[in-house]
């Protein structure tokens, strides 16, 4: 890979505007960052991503892996869990979707292979999230824990819905919407399994809940909170974002222009 100084700079910004606004929002805005088994409401992932659909996987992933760094250590103060869990998260999740932006993916492939990969995710989740899972993970009531789970099997199939709705209606964000949830799958997935795993061996920072050899559904959990809190924001809201972009700023479509020769 042949990087410029343009691509190191925005590196730059990417970690700083993640890191920077991600803090800002975790403490003075703390009711819209909730915490569940140490896995923050992130909506701020829409700046990572947008970084990655306009500038690419470099950009993208390098620049998330050292925002969620810094906000990491600035938040729960365990470099090592933001080094092992947090930073491969972000930095796979990101490469992927400024990857596969790039790319002219098959709508067709595409649209079966999503549609596959979201009904086994859905499948999973209904046979492993179970009432008495929830109600043991997290101390609810069966009607909460019931709920919970509804609300993550319809956020997985809203998601896909929204992927193939835009696919259609905006034929030029396909890749991209396939591209989100690909890398949101990827990183959820490093996350549930790296948290779980990581309790097995330590505790988790005590600003994080201080949890200890979590349960294996734990992982599948977390997984589908992370997914299910962040997959909607990189669907809806970074298009329009990267479209304003391009309007501001033509001189973006001759950078995306040499990102596709890459």
């Amino acid at each position: 890979m042949n990087l410029r100084s343009t691509d190191i700079t925005l590196t730059a910004m990417n970690a700083a505007l993640y890191a920077s606004i991600g803090l800002v929002v975790y403490f003075l805005l703390p009711v819209l960052t909730p915490t569940v088994g140490g896995v923050r409401f992130w909506p701020v992932v829409i700046i990572p991503a947008t970084f990655a659909l306009l500038f690419g996987p470099f950009v993208g992933g390098v620049g998330a892996a050292i925002g969620i760094f810094i906000s990491d250590v600035l938040i729960h103060g365990d470099p090592f869990l933001s080094l092992t869990v947090g930073v491969p998260a972000n930095l796979v999740a990101f490469g992927l979707i400024g990857y596969l932006a790039q790319k002219k993916l098959s709508w067709k492939k595409t649209f079966v292979g999503l549609g596959t990969g979201v009904a086994i995710l859905a499948t999973l989740a209904y046979l492993v999230i179970t009432p008495q899972n929830v109600i043991a993970y997290f101390g609810v009531t069966l009607d909460q824990a019931f709920w919970s789970i509804l609300v993550v099997l319809i956020v997985f199939i809203v998601s896909y819905l929204i992927v193939v709705i835009t696919g259609l209606v905006w034929p030029k964000w396909r890749s991209y919407g396939a591209a989100a949830v690909v890398g949101a799958v990827c990183g959820s997935a490093i996350i549930g399994v790296g948290i779980w795993a990581y309790t097995q061996f330590f505790s988790l920072p005590a600003a994080i809940g201080g949890a200890h050899n979590l349960p294996y559904f734990a992982g599948l959990i977390l997984f589908a909170w992370t997914f299910a809190t962040e997959i909607p924001f990189m669907v809806l809201i970074v298009p329009p974002i990267a479209e304003a972009c391009y309007l501001a700023f033509p001189s973006l479509k001759f950078y995306k222009k040499e990102l596709d020769k890459k």
